[in-house]
């Protein structure tokens, strides 16, 4: 048998339904409206998004139809490849047999533009002219970019000044596309102007970033705000990774007895192991669900599940999740994708419930297991991706420990072309770990609705 194994899927084989976990799971926990903590409605959501998406955010229905004009785009790229990585389990020496779904075949290189497409799609169908976001590394930013040219839409980014900065090229693709990047924080908004006055070097946040897209799109009715990650929607248009893994490993006839996927947002690893670990909810196979995080940011390992705002300044609605504090403002490493202070509420629910486990990871050891994984298998990945490698890296070499041949799968939710500056610095060996901020956490905790009055905020873990 080759070395290089592929399973590859027809476009007729695209998924026709998108799988949401939210149906599956028995506390989904509903976003609250900040101001009278009820249970927010799709009107509540209807001055950022249209009305289509919103339904879609507090839907419990399973299955929700994926439109002909969305399915049409995603041919461009879908069904993306599953590899078997053999040449990654002989470095390794591992009874393991190793599985990657590579998402770095779309235009803009990441998973990314599953959700981007289709959030154009229904904003184009709903009369929106003009889409605000953040982005991290710049692999959202770019994907909506793309999207926002398919279908005729103006697109304005605000990019987290660190990864701005660290990543010229993803700016350079977006504006390729049409779109306008902007330095977060910015001048331009009031809760970017507010950070600048208490801190004008600011490397900004995810969370900043997200205020400033937010704040955009509620004061224009033309231009809807558009999230790359944590919203049930993202999650859910990202679920066409896992119904097409799930048809793959049927080729392969194999099983997933793994599932490990980068943990940022919570996009990549919910669309790829939530239809598995809806499969198993439903009766189907066991699955460990494992979501690897960055150790600098650590939410799910660090933080506590309460009631918080998805960004900094709190204009959006109250989100069920683990956080480390909204004004938290994560250290500068090269995972741009990673540094947020909260997860998806979806993930967080299943992380609560046993259902998927948190590794921290180190920058330094996700880079070397970035290029370990470049030199057997020749794609470089993503830093974001480098989580999942050295997780994956970790759990084959457990089996070989154990002589227990499992089955592996890791989500390489991105190639990383536009990131051979940060393995430029590791193979020099000037990439540090950035340490995990303790008492940033502390404080910014304070600041969460219903935990400023706690006195012990390091023993909260689910309130």
């Amino acid at each position: 048998m080759s070395e290089h194994v592929k399973y590859l899927l027809s476009e007729d084989d695209i998924p026709r339904t998108w799988y949401n976990l939210a149906a599956d799971l028995p506390d989904p926990a509903a976003p609250r409206h900040p101001g009278t903590g009820a249970d927010i409605t799709v009107d509540d959501l209807l001055a950022i998004m249209p009305e289509a998406l919103a339904r879609q955010e507090l839907s419990r229905e399973r299955e929700i139809g994926i439109p002909d004009g969305v399915r049409d785009v995603y041919r461009q790229w879908r069904p993306s490849p599953l590899y078997r990585a053999r040449r990654l389990e002989r470095a390794l020496d591992t009874p393991a047999r190793i599985y990657y779904k590579y998402e770095g075949v779309s235009p803009s290189g990441s998973h990314k533009p599953n959700t981007a497409v289709a959030q154009a799609y229904y904003n184009r169908r709903a009369g929106i002219t003009r889409l605000a976001t953040e982005t991290g590394a710049g692999q959202w930013g770019s994907s909506l970019a793309l999207a926002g040219a398919l279908f005729g839409l103006d697109v304005d980014v605000y990019m987290v000044r660190v990864s701005y900065e660290q990543k010229p090229y993803r700016r350079m693709l977006m504006e390729t596309y049409g779109a306008r990047c902007v330095p977060s924080p910015s001048p331009e908004t009031a809760a970017g102007r507010a950070v600048l006055a208490a801190d004008p070097d600011s490397p900004g946040s995810l969370g900043i970033a997200v205020s400033e897209a937010v704040e955009v799109a509620g004061a224009d009715p033309g231009t809807s705000y558009a999230g790359g990650s944590v919203l049930n929607h993202v999650l859910l248009h990202q679920s066409v990774i896992g119904q097409e893994a799930i048809a793959q490993f049927a080729l392969a006839d194999d099983n997933p007895d793994v599932v490990i996927g980068c943990a940022g947002g919570g996009s990549n690893l919910g669309g790829l192991a939530f239809p598995f670990l809806g499969r198993k909810l439903r009766g189907g196979p066991e699955v460990r669900i494992i979501a690897a995080e960055p150790a600098a940011c650590p939410t799910l390992t660090r933080g506590t599940r309460a009631y918080d705002f998805a960004d900094a300044t709190g204009l959006t609605p109250l989100l069920r999740m683990h956080t480390l504090g909204h004004g938290f403002v994560p250290p500068p490493l090269h995972a741009g994708g990673l540094r947020y202070h909260g997860i998806a509420p979806l993930v967080s629910a299943a992380v609560a419930a046993g259902l998927v486990e948190p590794v921290a990871v180190a920058q330094t050891d996700s880079f070397a297991a970035g290029v370990r994984f470049a030199r057997a298998e020749g794609i470089v990945p993503a830093p974001e991706s480098a989580h999942a490698v050295e997780v994956a890296v970790r759990e084959a070499s457990r089996c070989r420990e154990e002589g227990v041949g499992r089955t592996i799968l890791f989500g390489l939710s991105g190639h990383g072309h536009f990131d051979l500056g940060a393995y430029e610095r590791h193979l020099a060996g000037a990439l540090r770990d950035e340490p995990h901020d303790e008492a940033g956490v502390r404080a910014a905790l304070t600041a969460v609705p219903g935990l400023a009055a706690a006195t012990d905020l390091a023993g909260l873990a689910d309130v």
